[in-house]
């Protein structure tokens, strides 16, 4: 998709400046003739290299010559009508600055990424804007402000994700007229102010005891209705409640307490309370 929307830029391009007229021509048959006397010392000017990862744009007598760009290795140009535009096609990266923002509900914010992005059509990139680079820098600072104006603290502070989609979309769209392919965006610090994070840390702590409050309370519900059953169970059969002071009394040995509790039956203490009566 890209190598066709390059070409089709470059065909427009080649239609419309390709042109050079009859004075055009008369100067690039000097230019070669000028070539041909001066041969070869001529050539250290004709010949020109291009590294792997980046391209040239030529113009000839100010116009664009081919519908693509030149490149990697060598190519030639005209020493007096020609000159060229090289153009860095690897994935370049910078940070956006601390932006201050406003969000949906009200709350000011300072938040700051990194863009990612690359030169995929060099021709539009020199042709259609003047600083590529500087020009996706700026336009990513906008773009940053516009898309978090819209999002509210809670979904600024959950849906990083989302909202770096939705601004590498928008720059995407933005910067394709210049031949930039944004690749990725990504937030990198969101900043409250100091105020804003008390009471956030508050409301946390609050909701925070009200969960151990109401864990608490289930915690007793339970116990008491397992103290319930074994209370009944304790009811039917009382040698059981004698073998549980037998078991407390082992524990309490295991200790090595000074103080012994002797377990007292509670028939013997309800024979007396009767006697009383």
């Amino acid at each position: 998709k890209e190598r066709k929307t390059s070409v089709r830029t470059g065909q427009k391009m080649n239609k419309n400046s390709g042109k050079l007229g009859c004075c055009g021509w008369l100067l690039v048959f000097i230019s070669i003739i000028f070539v041909i006397v001066t041969f070869p010392l001529t050539i250290f000017m004709c010949v020109k290299i291009v590294k792997e990862y980046e391209r040239a744009v030529i113009f000839r007598l100010g116009r664009i010559t081919d519908r693509k760009a030149k490149g990697p290795g060598l190519f030639l140009i005209l020493p007096c009508t020609d000159n060229f535009v090289k153009v860095d096609l690897r994935t370049v990266s910078f940070d956006i600055p601390p932006q201050e923002i406003l969000t949906k509900d009200s709350v000011t914010v300072s938040v700051d990424g990194v863009v990612y992005f690359r030169v995929y059509c060099p021709i539009s990139a020199v042709a259609n804007v003047t600083n590529a680079h500087s020009s996706t820098r700026l336009l990513a600072q906008t773009t940053l402000r516009n898309v978090l104006g819209t999002k509210n603290l809670a979904e600024l502070l959950s849906d990083r994700e989302g909202i770096s989609l939705s601004m590498q979309e928008a720059l995407d769209e933005a910067t394709h007229p210049w031949g930039i392919k944004v690749e990725r965006v990504e937030i990198k610090d969101v900043k409250l102010p100091q105020q804003l994070q008390r009471a956030m840390a508050a409301e946390a702590e609050a909701s925070r005891e009200a969960r151990a409050k109401i864990i608490a309370a289930e915690g007793e519900m339970k116990a008491s209705r397992a103290l319930k059953e074994a209370s009944l169970v304790m009811a039917d059969s009382p040698s059981a409640l004698q073998l549980r002071y037998l078991q407390t009394l082992n524990t309490i040995a295991a200790e090595k307490n000074s103080t012994i509790v002797f377990p007292l039956p509670i028939d013997i203490i309800q024979h007396f309370m009767h006697w009383k009566a």
